[in-house]
């Protein structure tokens, strides 16, 4: 098998920027790399959307989800050129189960008493509730690894995500037929770890942990998680 593209799917209350590290990393390993955006509109859209991204490269993917994009990742991984799924401090679902559903399972973590709900307008008239994490919270709950020049930047610029997509069954879990790995950020306040390891169990993932690692792991040890990465590609290859 030639060596896969690997598509990075970031998570809620972020953007693709937030792999900036782990994409130099890969690239000086020789590894092509596509970022897209995450609508963060809702699981079943999102995922459609991952997956249209995936089936438009040409040859073998490997998809790399972080949080909420582990979610999405596991839909749509059931595209016929994906050949390997990473989890990245994510959410790992089973078919037909939500997010919330996966999460109720295990003690709540410290992002649900930190978000605030917005309301957008939808294409039909009505309005959504869409939450960020507040203004306050957001370095403990999300960073508290990364620098506070870096932390106050991606709290004033975090993305919304829509309620709904905690609620939204999966369609599908890729895992069950394609190699999964998995990164569990031992100090996770916005997953609780517990929720990333049951997951990457359930998956059979090849699972790694980095201890006192916060959720935006990705952008505090990017060469840790890229280095998970790079196990998977020569795996594969």
């Amino acid at each position: 098998m030639p060596r896969p593209t690997v598509v990075l799917v970031h998570g809620a209350f972020a953007d693709a920027t937030g792999w900036m590290g782990v994409i130099d990393d890969l690239q000086r390993a020789g590894v092509t790399v596509v970022a897209p955006p995450n609508p963060l509109r809702g699981l079943a859209l999102d995922a459609a959307y991952v997956a249209s991204v995936a089936a438009q490269i040409h040859g073998p993917v490997l998809l790399v989800g972080h949080s909420y994009g582990g979610a999405l990742i596991t839909v749509a991984g059931t595209v016929e050129n994906v050949v390997g799924l990473v989890y990245i401090a994510a959410f790992i679902p089973e078919e037909g189960e939500s997010l919330g559903e996966l999460q109720d399972r295990f003690a709540a973590s410290a992002l649900a008493d930190h978000l605030r709900q917005w309301t957008y307008p939808t294409t039909d008239g009505t309005t959504a509730t869409e939450v960020t994490i507040t203004q306050e919270a957001f370095a403990s709950v999300f960073a508290a690894d990364v620098s506070d020049s870096v932390t106050r930047v991606l709290a004033t610029t975090q993305r919304p995500i829509a309620l709904a997509a905690f609620t939204e069954k999966a369609a599908a879990a890729a895992w069950k037929t394609k190699p999964s790995w998995a990164l569990i950020a031992g100090a996770d306040r916005a997953i609780n770890p517990d929720v990333e390891r049951f997951g990457a169990g359930r998956a059979a993932a090849n699972m790694t942990e980095i201890d006192g690692a916060s959720h935006a792991v990705a952008l505090s040890q990017p060469k840790a998680v890229a280095q998970v990465i790079l196990d998977a590609v020569h795996a594969l290859a």
